[in-house]
């Protein structure tokens, strides 16, 4: 079989090493807009569509990280660009819901302990006790309950906090409240203390974290953000911490990132930045769990992590 690799910082070194001590018997290239070769499978993070665009040769693309965006962009962008009858394959997980797990679980507890309180209080050089807020009282929301979105809910579970979930299709989770569809998305983020987004990208979710959802939170509330940049209008965010609608933000993805050095959000001591490291891609996991799923394919049965081209995830 052959593998086709393609990484836009170039560095396929790594990679390469790693493909080759899981899968030995496959034949290994990179892709550039000047030598493609034929492959039967590509593993591409964030591919260039002449990379994709019109080929006849590929029995499946495997995207190396649980979101899509970079690769279904072109579905929106250039229709009929993406091969026909391709199946799209995500990652399920590769070591990153424990990852998201630790960011989340720490954002909760650092605003719920009142954290951020002591940290500009020491900033200022005062010494003042907080109040701290009730556990019963204290809800969390996770917009986005697949795979990472379930492991963060069931995860704040045992803090005994209420915890509520909210996603397209019903879900089940135990000690967890779930909500589904547009008709049940008010009654989720009524009163939520902490909102946790990890959402897939999707037209229908670009925006989604505006002001008129915001203020539908309790006032002071937290926004958590490790889904996608355009998933926050950026502008209502500061418009609601000025009307101090929320308390703070912590956010891990941004729309420009690098987050440009001029960006207001610098300046905004209730934001905590972090540069997109809620879960990083862990390169072992990652390449062991593609080639599970080739082989797999190789051997005529079903993988997990197939996209949905009509829902974009």
């Amino acid at each position: 079989m052959k593998l086709q690799l393609y990484v836009p910082d170039g560095r396929y070194d790594p990679w390469l090493a790693a493909f080759r001590t899981a899968l030995p018997e496959a034949a290994l290239s990179t892709w550039s807009d000047t030598a493609q070769e034929e492959a039967d499978y590509a593993v591409v993070w964030k591919p260039p569509i002449d990379m994709l665009r019109g080929r006849r040769d590929l029995k499946a693309i495997f995207n190396m990280g649980a979101g899509v965006d970079g690769i279904l962009r072109w579905h929106a962008e250039a229709p009929g660009a993406l091969p026909a009858n391709v199946p799209i394959i995500r990652l399920d997980d590769a070591g990153m819901s424990i990852q998201m797990v630790e960011y989340v679980t720490h954002a909760v507890l650092r605003h719920f302990r009142r954290f951020d309180a002591y940290d500009v209080q020491q900033r200022e050089g005062r010494w003042k006790f907080a109040r701290p807020y009730v556990r019963e009282d204290f809800h969390i929301g996770v917009m986005g309950l697949g795979v990472l979105g379930t492991r963060i809910a069931s995860a704040l579970v045992p803090f005994g906090f209420p915890v509520r979930g909210w996603s397209r299709t019903p879900k089940q989770i135990d000690g967890v409240t779930c909500h589904a569809g547009a008709a049940q998305q008010d009654t989720f983020l009524d009163g939520l203390q902490v909102l946790v987004n990890i959402l897939p990208l999707t037209p229908e979710t670009d925006g989604i974290l505006n002001a008129g959802l915001m203020r539908k939170l309790r006032p002071g509330a937290h926004l958590i953000n490790i889904g996608r940049g355009d998933h926050l209008v950026e502008e209502d965010l500061l418009d609601m911490l000025h009307a101090e609608q929320l308390s703070g933000a912590t956010l891990d993805v941004f729309r420009t990132e690098p987050l440009p050095a001029g960006h207001p959000f610098w300046q905004e001591p209730r934001i905590t930045i972090t540069p997109h490291i809620s879960a990083m891609t862990l390169r072992d996991d990652t390449v062991a769990q593609i080639a599970r799923k080739i082989r797999a394919l190789e051997a005529g049965k079903p993988v997990a992590g197939v996209v949905d081209l009509a829902r974009g995830y």
